[in-house]
């Protein structure tokens, strides 16, 4: 019986809805995908989430945590980087599963993917909404609190609680707005994309330098606060769920894969947007990790809007720290927008599989996009938006993004040892560390996550792999070409 990859690249052509890149644009070169994975990647991460990673988990030592993240990351974003360019398909870490470790490893991948994708639009959403309402209420605005939060929010023991509020109408109503936008066109949304990524990457750096006369470094001591007798609570035990916590903040790089069927050259191009994307994002995530550490003390960073917490602390920025908030919102919009992008073609890539219904992998004809898996993204993210705070979203999308990169870097063994004679135009160098250092070090943050984590993707596991069993296994294509 052939092998899994082998099966994967002796489909019928009849049989490969995969390979008709036609029904999407090739319209993307290396500034726009650059652009796609910093627009998908520098969010709700930096203006959002490292302020509750400081406030609970770090201390000033939030950038100790960032740079062992940026670690586990690089070490993957290579391995993406190979699979990119010997692999150019539009399903991200789904499809170099199913290549490699076969169906039922990919469609947890994938699955797992939904979370990072569809829930990193939610999560940037919430964090865009309590940036617009602070905005707002400066303006005198104040818009009623049960119309502004989430219904959910984490009660004393870890689960979930009610908070009195009704629904997040702001968050919802971007990601309305956004998955508009998607389904009219990817040089449409890339375009958009590109106006708010050099905004918001001019903004951090406006940010920075203003903030750097503020700085008292008194407040980077101690660097790292003692531990409180509970793990993750400070200390170094902190430090690591920290780092696995801000994980999610760089996951948007590989934005950039799934859009390799719309780019002109992907097997040069997707890499160096990948890698572009990544060590653009470190740095200014360093830079404004320490200012806004240095401007506040750290107890007081743990809401949805930090930067405009630090900005506030200091009235004398005047029209910079507004001009900074309106940069920030800019700059959220584009990862929520970036986030809406990449979902629909992860699911346009299961449902080519037969895992999904074929429904998902109809393109518009006008607009030459994944209009019915755009218009699902959009209600599945929309919805997780209204109801669910930040700290719970971020937390999921860290562990499912996690274990995705863990097969990731596996996966590129598997490959090197099935097809070793493959072209490749990008290869990892010394593939056999590189690989088992990131895949551990991808595995061992998923440990140092709360355990209330592991209990929602359980039972996020259990619900798709339901799915799975009574669709998607009978519907295979792989399933169906081994048969004949």
């Amino acid at each position: 019986m052939k092998s899994i990859l082998e099966q994967f690249f002796a489909v019928p052509a009849a049989d490969a809805p995969r390979a008709e890149s036609g029904r999407l644009q090739r319209v993307l070169g290396v500034p726009a995908l650059v652009a796609v994975g910093v627009g998908a990647t520098i969010g709700s991460g930096i203006f959002a989430l490292t302020g509750t990673v400081a406030a609970g988990n770090t201390g000033p030592a939030l950038t100790l945590s960032l740079l062992i993240a940026a670690f586990g990351c690089g070490l993957a974003a290579l391995c993406y980087c190979e699979f990119a360019s010997f692999l150019p398909v539009s399903g991200s870490a789904y499809s170099y599963a199913y290549a490699t470790l076969g169906e039922g490893i990919a469609w947890f991948i994938g699955w797992n993917l939904i979370l990072e994708y569809g829930l990193s639009a939610s999560a940037v959403a919430v964090s865009w909404s309590g940036y617009v309402t602070n905005l707002l209420a400066e303006a005198g605005v104040r818009l009623p609190a049960a119309f502004v939060g989430a219904p959910f929010g984490k009660g004393v023991d870890g689960g979930l609680a009610a908070t009195g509020a009704i629904v997040n109408v702001p968050a919802v109503l971007v990601v309305v707005a956004l998955s508009a936008l998607c389904y009219f066109g990817v040089r449409l949304s890339a375009a958009a994309n590109n106006v708010m990524v050099y905004l918001k990457v001019a903004i951090i750096v406006i940010f920075v330098i203003a903030g750097l006369r503020f700085v008292d470094t008194a407040l980077w001591h101690p660097y790292v606060p003692p531990n409180t007798g509970e793990f993750g609570h400070f200390g170094m035990s902190g430090v690591l769920r920290g780092a696995a916590i801000i994980f999610f903040s760089y996951v948007g790089f590989d934005t950039a894969s799934t859009t390799a069927l719309e780019a002109r050259n992907p097997q040069r191009d997707v890499p160096i947007g990948i890698l572009g994307a990544l060590a653009l994002s470190v740095v200014l995530y360093l830079a404004m990790a320490a200012v806004m550490t240095g401007m506040v003390p750290y107890t007081e960073l743990g809401v949805e809007q930090p930067v405009a917490v630090a900005i506030d602390r200091h009235p004398e920025l005047g029209w910079v720290g507004t001009l900074v908030k309106v940069g920030v919102i800019a700059g959220m919009t584009s990862v929520i927008l970036m986030s809406l992008l990449g979902q629909p073609r992860i699911l346009l890539a299961m449902a080519d599989d037969g895992l999904l219904p074929p429904v998902m992998r109809r393109c518009h004809a006008r607009y030459r996009t994944p209009h019915v898996a755009t218009v699902v993204t959009g209600a599945f993210a929309a919805a997780f938006a209204g109801l669910f705070p930040l700290d719970v979203l971020g937390e999921l999308i860290s562990i499912g993004i996690l274990l995705a990169f863990a097969v990731v870097c596996i996966g590129v063994l598997v490959l090197r040892r099935t097809r070793p004679d493959a072209h490749r135009p990008f290869r990892v160098l010394w593939a056999p560390v590189t690989c088992v250092v990131g895949a551990l070090v991808c595995l061992g943050m998923t440990f140092a996550l709360p355990s209330d984590t592991w209990w929602r993707l359980l039972i996020w596991t259990i619900v798709g792999f339901a799915i799975y069993g009574l669709y998607g296994f009978r519907h295979s294509r792989l399933r169906g070409a081994i048969r004949r």
